[in-house]
């Protein structure tokens, strides 16, 4: 009997055991679960973003277009469906600092303009044009890198804004307040019927008083470009009425849970291709803070290692 009730003790513990197990089990299988369900939620938000990305670079194409040959300083415009909407900041990158064709002094007149000091402004701008002449320059006079050793003269010395921050004495807290400001799909020359204030501001020769001229003039006669560029002066040499090519499109998306995503595109419009349009570059950009996209690392955290 004693042994009969040891065995029923040893059936007790071993059930015991294996329903802990599987309780266990349970619980293990339901938190991976959960992060496939988060991890796949994610995707299909990036997927419909992308889509409405896509739907917005088609939209400002399709503005550029209509706008014949009238300059295009800035358009701004949005879109609401029921999946969420679409922002669209519409700008002419000719209007923008070439950062690979400039010269030297419209680098220095950028760099002062947001903020650097006349010494420290001419010293980068010096650096960025010994930087874009590196592969004509002699050799025992280059400092360069071995992948930069390598470009090939024929290249675009700068293919994005952001490798300005390989030149050296150019420090990468620049960058945010220059990229408005700068192109690499540009001309030697600014558009002034499009450029910011900031850029006609960085050209030299264009001090306080021709800045606010000027603007005034080209608000008042917005497609005069003979009476716009004659306001600045000398400065004229370095801003030059020219045909669109490169436009900016900033897009913003924010899907209806909340998600939300951005990019930067540059597409050039080509009337007599077999494609309306090309997109040149295509940057993604930081989502806004409490969208859903920032919760994608925790959803990917939910996944067992």
């Amino acid at each position: 009997m004693q042994t009969h009730d040891r065995r029923r003790g040893v059936v007790l513990v071993s059930v015991l055991w294996t329903m802990a197990l599987l309780s266990a089990l349970a619980m293990a299988a339901a938190t991976t679960f959960r992060g496939f369900a988060g991890v796949l939620s994610v995707e299909h938000d990036r997927l419909q973003a992308a889509a409405l990305q896509t739907a917005g670079v088609e939209l400002a194409a399709g503005l550029v277009a209509s706008s014949g040959e009238r300059p295009v300083a800035e358009i701004a415009t949005a879109i609401r469906l029921s999946t969420g909407s679409v922002s669209l900041l519409i700008t002419d990158d000719g209007g923008r600092i070439d950062v690979g064709k400039a010269p030297e002094e419209v680098l220095a007149g950028l760099f002062r303009v947001i903020g650097a000091p006349d010494a420290r402004a001419a010293e980068a701008a010096h650096a960025v044009a010994a930087w874009r002449n590196r592969d004509n320059a002699p050799a025992d006079r280059q400092v360069l890198s071995a992948a930069a050793k390598k470009k090939s003269s024929r290249d675009r010395p700068f293919t994005d804004v952001r490798q300005l921050t390989q030149v050296p004495g150019v420090p990468p807290s620049w960058l945010p307040p220059i990229a408005p400001l700068t192109t690499v799909f540009g001309n030697e020359t600014v558009n002034p019927m499009t450029a910011p204030a900031d850029v006609i501001a960085a050209l030299p020769g264009v001090d306080g008083g021709r800045l606010e001229a000027f603007l005034e003039t080209r608000r008042a006669f917005p497609n005069d470009e003979t009476r716009v560029t004659a306001i600045l002066g000398p400065a004229q040499r370095y801003a030059k009425p020219a045909k669109r090519q490169a436009i900016s499109v900033l897009i913003t998306v924010v899907l209806a849970d909340g998600y939300t995503s951005a990019a930067r595109a540059v597409i050039v419009l080509l009337p007599e291709d077999a494609e309306p349009y090309r997109v040149l570059m295509w940057t993604p950009l930081p989502a806004a803070s409490g969208g859903r996209a920032g919760q994608e690392a925790n959803a990917c955290a939910c996944l067992p290692s």
